[in-house]
């Protein structure tokens, strides 16, 4: 009888540890849907990375529109007439004061790089509008010039500037480790 009782308690741990480890399997598996909904998605994660992008392909006096972090971004290939209208305005006649080479890159003032959302309420304003030839925005009929100034409100202050930085003379980054 002293073997019958020894084969039965040891069936019967067997059956605690392998109901117990069943339990925590199943523990587990519920447990990790809740733990990894947790985790931020791919396309968050991508939505913050820096983009480079080509600049060899836009054409003088273009204007293309990136996104990056869900905002778009302008991208305009200035003309020479261009720059020299805008380093030739008095800062102090603007809306928001700012000389044209606090826009762009020293040795770049070809590229100027902005986000495509006007300062009044936020709506993407057309390229090559205006009287400025810069952007105008429809909605309210704020009006900036080719350096992404407001030169007529309501907007109160320029197309801001996203960190970015020339990586070589045909490329930008756009974002992390780029400065403003």
């Amino acid at each position: 009888m002293a073997s019958s009782d020894t084969a039965e308690s040891t069936r019967r741990d067997f059956l605690y540890v392998a109901t117990a480890a069943m339990g925590a399997v199943g523990v587990a598996a519920v447990a990790w849907p809740f733990i990894h909904q947790m985790n931020p998605d791919a396309a968050t994660i991508a939505a913050g990375a820096p983009i480079d992008l080509d600049l060899s392909p836009v054409a003088e006096g273009q204007i293309i529109r990136v996104f990056w972090r869900g905002k778009p971004i302008f991208v305009r290939h200035r003309t020479p007439k261009e720059i020299a209208d805008e380093q030739a305005v008095d800062p102090a006649t603007l809306i928001d004061p700012a000389p044209d080479s606090a826009r762009v890159k020293p040795g770049k003032e070809q590229w100027l790089v902005v986000y495509a959302s006007c300062t009044h309420l936020g709506c993407i304003p057309l390229g090559h509008q205006g009287d400025w030839g810069g952007w105008f925005c429809p909605c309210h009929g704020s009006a900036y010039d080719t350096a992404g100034r407001v030169r007529r409100g309501p907007a109160p202050l320029n197309l801001p500037l996203p960190p970015y930085e020339f990586v070589d003379n045909t490329k930008i980054r756009i974002g992390a480790g780029a400065s403003a």
